[in-house]
């Protein structure tokens, strides 16, 4: 096995070379022991390796005590020479001084001994704290290292210039100090310009830049037609907050003979030169919204909506997934009050869309404004019910998850490629209670109808996504808004044709878009409610902003205020229209077509009581008659014999 050690036989050691050397223990043995015998004799050990930290502390220190000794014997020698040679000026005593005497020390370590033999105690005292600085200490690495190897080249230099500042005088020395100060005083005003000039530039009143100044700005953006030079951003973001600050007031601070429309003419240029938007969608975004409220939303479109899912309860609850999801690096959150199966993604160390429980259908992804709609038909279970503008199935399925896969759900859509999405993900999600289709919207009611509750996303410009599809700042124009519009007008009286009124638990349309503009969703609503016999009822969402009555030169329905409206700087989420029908009657209003047709053709109609013949035949025998006159005696006697020889027409 091997020796044991015994501790009882542990035979004591000294203090190991690199215990502390304790003072004055030599010095208490000398008074004991007779002269000659304290084994003082001998130099003493080498002193113990230290730190590279611990060097530089005890150099510095030395470095110190020589300094002071050094300005101590140039203050005696001053003073000797001021005695001996009084005759000299001050200007002279500088080249007169002693020369610099340097410091030399006995190399190695020892003891001094008094007359009586003693050993003194203050030479101890000095050895050891000039240990560090006399002898080259040897590292742990063999290295040697010196005073001048262990200062850093900075320090160095202030040594060498303090004893040439000790040798000026006083008078001097001020001086000195004054000039760096005023040296200090001008650079910081330098260096304070900029900031001074730009608080100075932002303090005083908003001026309107002339025609001219803005004909430079354009020609300084174009350098090169091949190479266009970007336009300042921070100054046109100076700009547009002084020029939002004189519209605020605008009756104080407006520059005298400018009018309100040219302030909001710059206002609309620089704004669209900084947030890239075109002329037109931002006039338009301008009649929506109050000048301070259009900033944010500007703002608001520029950042990323937060990544939201919805857990599908067909197969599982928000708790254990969210528990799932946070085991696998998830951080995730509640979507809100208002949402039993909303969570919100904040960061993630897994790819969402990948992840185990997506591809086994616990969760879609989807964007909290597309869960508002569904809450708003709240379908029932049992039920019949239409998405008539389904892909990508995210909405289609919620109301599967809401019904618990019963009733029937009717997804169509009108493009087939968009279809195959819808189609992945009922499967993925476990959805059995929906039949998906391809059919034009418009012709749905020839198709199939008496459905319970029908939802309408329709096609819109998409105004309400911008942070999704940035393109959308420049490629819409007026044309684009009132073809969306048509084609809604056309979607939503089919929509309203395909519900029973009749219905015991329905009856009921929602109406949405991910649209902003007024022509695309008031002006909608209001049509339809012109055309059919539907009027509005509240979404019963607890949140958003209420529908427009009046738009401009515009006055719509009062009921109106039952639709809302959602955006992204005040809901964090995407910009959103919903609107909610309730049909009162199968029939389809005509007294409002009727007097249109006979006011614009009152003779095209014929009255069947009548047996006389159109007066239109009337009028053609009249004008041959008128002909047959005007004609001379020789054609028409021509004319007659050759209408007599003529074969008569047959039964």
């Amino acid at each position: 096995m091997g020796r044991k050690l015994d501790p009882t036989r542990k035979e004591k050691r000294g203090p190991g070379r690199k215990a502390r050397k304790q003072r004055g223990a030599e010095v208490e043995l000398a008074r004991f022991l007779p002269p000659g015998k304290c084994g003082l004799d001998r130099p003493a050990a080498a002193p113990g390796r230290l730190r590279p930290s611990d060097r530089r502390v005890s150099s510095r220190r030395a470095g110190e005590r020589q300094e002071e000794a050094l300005q101590s014997r140039q203050k005696e020698a001053a003073g000797q020479t001021a005695r001996g040679r009084s005759g000299f000026s001050d200007g002279n005593s500088k080249w007169l001084a002693p020369a610099k005497a340097k410091k030399t020390q006995p190399k190695g370590n020892h003891v001094e001994l008094s007359s009586d033999g003693e050993v003194e105690e203050g030479s101890w005292e000095m050895e050891e704290e000039e240990d560090g600085s006399s002898e080259e200490m040897v590292d742990d690495y063999g290295a040697s290292s010196s005073e001048e190897e262990e200062l850093l080249p900075i320090e160095k230099a202030a040594l060498k210039q303090k004893p040439d500042r000790e040798g000026l005088s006083e008078d001097d020395s001020e001086e000195e100090e004054e000039a760096e100060e005023a040296s200090k005083q001008k650079m910081g005003q330098k260096e304070e310009g900029p900031d001074l000039q730009l608080n100075l530039d932002i303090d005083e009143q908003f001026k309107l830049p002339t025609s001219e100044e803005i004909e430079k700005e354009d020609i300084l953006f174009i350098c090169d037609i091949h190479k266009p030079c970007p336009p300042d951003l921070h100054v046109i973001h100076q700009r547009i907050q002084g020029n939002m600050e004189v519209l605020q007031d605008f009756g104080v601070k407006r520059e005298e003979g400018r009018s309100r429309q040219e302030y909001l003419a710059l206002l609309r240029r620089d704004m669209a030169a900084y947030y890239s938007y075109s002329d037109f969608l931002l006039t338009k975004l301008m009649d929506i919204f109050p000048l301070p409220e259009l900033i944010n939303f500007l703002e608001a479109n520029e950042v990323p909506r937060p990544v939201t899912i919805r857990t599908n309860t067909l197969k599982t609850r928000r708790r254990d997934l969210a528990q799932a999801l946070i085991n696998r690096g998830v951080n995730l959150d509640p979507l809100g009050k208002w949402s039993k199966t909303g969570l919100v993604i904040y960061d993630s160390t897994v790819p969402i869309g990948a992840t185990p429980e997506y591809l086994a259908g616990h969760y879609m992804l989807q964007g909290a404004s597309s869960l508002l709609p569904v809450m708003a038909l709240a379908p029932q279970e049992n039920e019949r019910i239409l998405d008539m503008c389904c892909a990508p199935g995210g909405k289609t399925s919620y109301i599967a998850q809401l019904m618990k896969n019963t009733g029937m759900i009717l997804a169509n859509d009108s493009s087939a490629e968009r279809l195959r999405s819808v189609v992945g993900n009922l499967h993925r999600l476990g959805v059995t209670n929906a039949v998906v289709s391809n059919c034009d919207g418009r012709q749905f009611p020839k198709v199939l109808g008496g459905f319970d509750r029908v939802l309408l996303d329709a096609p819109c410009s998409g105004t309400g996504v911008i942070s999704k599809d940035p393109a959308v700042k420049t490629n819409k124009d007026e044309k684009d808004i009132q073809r969306c519009a048509h084609l809604q007008k056309e979607l939503i009286l089919s929509a309203i044709d395909s519900v029973n009124a009749a219905s015991e638990t329905g009856g009921y349309i929602v109406y949405c878009t991910c649209s902003i503009m007024v022509e695309e969703n008031e002006c909608v609503v209001d049509y339809a409610l012109k055309k059919r016999n539907v009027r509005l009822v509240a979404t019963g969402l607890d949140f958003g902003k209420e529908g427009f009555t009046r738009f401009k030169d515009r006055r719509f329905h009062p009921s109106l205020k039952s639709t809302r409206r959602f955006y992204p700087h005040t809901h964090n989420m995407d910009g959103f229209f919903i609107a909610k029908f309730k049909k009162f009657s199968n029939a389809i209003p005509q007294a409002q077509k009727e007097p249109a047709v006979e006011a614009a053709a009152p003779s095209a109609v014929p009255d069947p009581i009548i047996s006389e013949p159109p007066p239109k035949k009337k009028k053609l025998e009249e004008s041959k008659a008128d002909k047959e006159q005007k004609l001379p005696q020789p054609a028409l006697k021509k004319k007659r014999s050759l209408q007599a020889q003529r074969r008569p027409l047959k039964a």
